[in-house]
């Protein structure tokens, strides 16, 4: 298998066009067509059809679309791998993690730690949903990532590193003045406040539409947003509360004493964060310490003191010894 097919083959679906792949390629079009048909005629399959919309793949150009990014992408690791050899560590990794989480919160420390220990490699950092990131991991399109663990997940695997806590952050005005100042607000109280929540898809707004079922509470919905910075604003301006891990609560109200965090009780909130690597793929070299450096800094924040004192851990092994 001539790799420069498989090459060709991603370039057409990836821009939906053969005229203009063939110009990016700088391969006269009849000369990639030709690629195409050797491609079929090796699989046996039809590839590609076209349409009024271009060029698409079917149902088994799919197929090896999905398994071309990934054998393209070992060929270019492989590469790099063998050039590298007896060098210092280097090469480009991927890694992905979920906002509103203390994944987002380790992007930094893990910049730093990457530049000062391996500055051959060159870090991508990619924020969102677990779900679209689990799916580039599936197919070999990131590295790791640092994400909710939804569960099991066919093609990719879950490393537990720490559970996080989920608080309310609330704008002052909006709390009964008699409960504003305690430290913990009942999941029955926070159902009757205006809430910001992630979408229906975000692991942190299924934990909190599951609580409010136990607790037989409808949660007021005001608005659904992904974004931390404009759920931020939307809590310094008292359009309504949120429900976030202590990290992201923390920095929302970091200096501000109109805005309240307090911890959801009758029941607590946890939800865990895992490292999400491939089961099918092994993970290159750089991906490897990196993997090894983010788990180490993730384990470093789980020691960390939180708001009452104890570590993400400590506050887990207190509450199994209450139970």
């Amino acid at each position: 298998m001539d790799s420069r097919r498989l090459h060709a083959f991603v370039k057409i679906v990836d821009i939906g066009s053969l005229t203009r792949a063939a110009a990016i390629l700088h391969i006269a079009q009849p000369a990639l067509s030709q690629q195409i048909v050797a491609l079929e005629t090796h699989f046996g399959k039809q590839l590609l059809v076209r349409s009024k919309r271009g060029v698409l793949p079917t149902e088994a150009g799919k197929t090896l679309y999905r398994h071309a990014q990934v054998v393209l992408r070992q060929l270019d690791q492989a590469k790099t791998d063998i050039n590298n050899t007896g060098r210092t560590i280097a090469g480009q990794v991927n890694v992905g993690l979920a906002p509103l989480s203390t994944a987002a919160t380790l992007a930094l420390p893990l910049l730093k730690a990457v530049r000062e220990r391996y500055p051959g490699i060159v870090l991508q950092i990619n924020e969102n949903i677990g779900g679209v990131i689990s799916e580039l991991i599936m197919t070999g399109k990131m590295d790791l990532a640092f994400i909710y663990d939804p569960g099991t997940i066919r093609g990719v695997k879950f490393e537990p590193i720490l559970t996080e806590e989920l608080f309310l952050v609330a704008p002052r005005p909006l709390l009964d003045p008699k409960k504003a100042d305690r430290t913990e607000i009942a999941t029955e109280d926070v159902g009757g406040l205006d809430l910001v929540l992630p979408t229906k898809i975000h692991t942190v707004r299924q934990l909190v539409d599951i609580t409010f079922r136990r607790v037989g509470v409808d949660a007021m919905v005001i608005a659904e947003i992904e974004s931390v910075p404009t759920i931020a604003r939307a809590v310094w301006e008292g359009l309504g509360a949120t429900i976030l891990p202590w990290s992201a609560a923390h920095a929302i109200a970091s200096g501000r004493d109109d805005v309240i965090v307090q911890r959801i009780t009758a029941p607590s909130m946890h939800t865990k964060v895992s490292l999400c690597t491939s089961d099918q793929w092994p993970l290159s070299e750089p991906a490897q310490v990196v993997k090894d450096l983010l788990a180490e800094i993730a384990h470093a924040y789980a020691a960390e003191p939180q708001a009452d004192g104890l570590t993400p851990m400590g506050r887990k092994e207190r509450k199994r010894k209450v139970a």
